[in-house]
């Protein structure tokens, strides 16, 4: 029986959500749900400094809009019920503060951590020398050195200070699913801080103590987080805490092959969701990205990507955001969309009544024809306005003017005697006007040419059937006259 995966996604509050953001969450949301897990989120904000107003709230309703929600909070319990009115909340690292003392006080009894003093300026000159001399920058141990009284006077003076990991000598292994052993020198490893001056742990403190405490059995991040977990090892084994199941994943690309960047083009969920792309089109593509279940197709449904996610499955090179997969994507997803559903879509993004019937059909006719919910604000105007064709447009090229005139007042006067249920069902209409054609031995072309052009005033437009069905019999009778009067 498989062990139910605890995963989370700890973004820090700093703006907006990164796209490799969601597809790490995405990965951690297949794992936790295929093995019947947890998904949670927890907010580091420990680095006040970094802080931007309502990154946290934007993260969770961008989280919101793509459907993926977390299972455990702070107010949640495991039968679903809540410890106290409100909302269930991720875990916010600064509302825990009093948790990370101890830890910290454990390890300095230890003699795994020690209190620095160094300022600032002193530790700037240091690394700066350290360049120069083509060093590894890293803290020197000055105040490791300190005898204990000193310590002890300095610390009782109330002098600013933090607290270092005193990193161990010998060799850090770990074990990760998607690059195999990672095996690091300690000596190359900084003594790196662990409680700040300001009593805010590092991230590097908080993340050790908050994976151990919620019990997260895979810690899934990004390639560039390899660096970090030597260091995150070290503090496990010194606190005694079980070593995760570690995969770091691949670097997004830019289709030139360079590090995803802002300066190339969208990076942020938010961004790709407003520029119209399908919330289930997204995680479709992004969930893709360095990793696909089957190989043979690219459409999968999001339980699809659930039940077929393989951790060991996943790439080590970079994934390339290639836009124009996307859009052929969303533009499958599209597709799909019943009536409703491409109304509540389309909601955002157009200046009309989605609910007038003339409208959610013109939206279900032009959905094919798009590949993002912002185009369909230019896709449906040859059906909210009109204007005629003149009279060389609406001919046939293989007919003339007179011809073209016969036909749109026969096929006029098919549309007025038609039954009203015909306007029922797309299929009905042009099953109507074919057979109207294969009875009087009509050229489709010269039948159908001016009658599309008579309906959309368009060279190119949906199909003469598709706007019969749209406009309905007023309104379609209405642009068949004024294209008449034109002939």
């Amino acid at each position: 029986m498989t062990t139910p995966a605890r995963t989370r996604i700890a973004p820090s509050p700093t703006g907006y959500m990164h796209i490799g953001t969601l597809r790490t969450s995405l990965f951690d949301y297949f794992l936790s749900k295929q093995t019947g897990g947890k998904f949670i989120i927890r907010i580091e904000d420990t680095d006040q400094e970094r802080l931007v107003e309502g990154a946290t709230e934007s993260l969770l309703a961008t989280f919101s809009k793509l459907g993926i929600l977390h299972d455990e909070g702070p107010f949640l319990q495991d039968d679903g019920s809540l410890t106290q009115k409100g909302d269930v909340g991720p875990y916010i690292q600064s509302e825990r503060l009093d948790i990370y003392r101890p830890y910290v006080e454990t390890l300095l009894g230890q003699g795994d951590a020690y209190p620095c003093f160094c300022s600032r300026e002193r530790l700037t000159e240091m690394r700066e020398e350290q360049r120069a001399t083509k060093q590894t920058p890293k803290y020197d141990r000055a105040c490791l050195a300190l005898g204990q009284d000193e310590v002890t006077k300095r610390l009782a003076d109330g002098e600013a200070h933090v607290i270092r990991m005193k990193v161990p000598e010998g060799q850090t292994v770990f074990e990760d699913v998607v690059r195999g052993t990672v095996s690091v020198n300690n000596s190359d490893l900084d003594d790196q801080v662990l409680m700040k001056s300001d009593g805010f742990p590092t991230y590097h403190m908080a993340v050790v103590v908050d994976d151990n405490l919620m019990a997260i059995s895979h810690v899934l991040r990004g390639e560039e987080w390899i660096p970090s977990t030597p260091k995150h090892v070290i503090l496990m084994n010194m606190l005694g805490f079980d070593v995760p199941t570690f995969a770091h994943v691949p670097l997004l690309l830019n289709a030139d092959k360079t590090k995803l960047s802002k300066r190339q083009g969208d990076v942020a969920v938010e961004d790709y969701l407003e520029k119209g792309y399908l919330p289930a089109a997204l995680i479709n593509f992004v969930g893709t990205l360095g990793f696909n279940p089957t190989g043979d197709r690219e459409v999968y449904t999001l339980q699809e990507l659930i039940d077929m996610f393989d951790l060991s499955k996943v790439k080590k090179s970079g994934a390339v955001m290639n836009i124009e997969k996307l859009d052929w994507m969303n533009q499958q997803y599209l597709k799909e969309l019943g009536l409703d559903e491409v109304a509540e879509a389309a909601r955002p993004f157009v200046e009309v009544d989605v609910d007038d019937p003339m409208i959610m059909r013109a939206l279900f006719v032009e959905r094919e024809r798009i590949h993002r919910l912002t185009e369909f604000a230019e896709a449906i105007v040859p059906y909210t306005g009109y204007d005629a064709p003149d009279a060389e447009t609406i001919t046939w090229k293989k007919s003339d003017a007179a011809d073209a005139k016969v036909q749109l007042e026969g096929v006029r006067a098919e549309i007025a005697g038609a039954p009203d249920d015909i306007y029922e069902n797309l299929s009905y209409v042009e099953d109507r006007i074919k057979a109207y054609i294969e009875k009087n031995e009509l050229s489709n072309g010269n039948v159908l040419w001016p009658l599309r052009i008579a309906l959309s005033g368009l060279q190119k437009s949906a199909s003469p059937f598709e706007f019969l069905w749209v406009l309905g019999r007023e309104e379609s009778l209405k642009r068949i006259d004024q294209a008449i009067a034109v002939l």
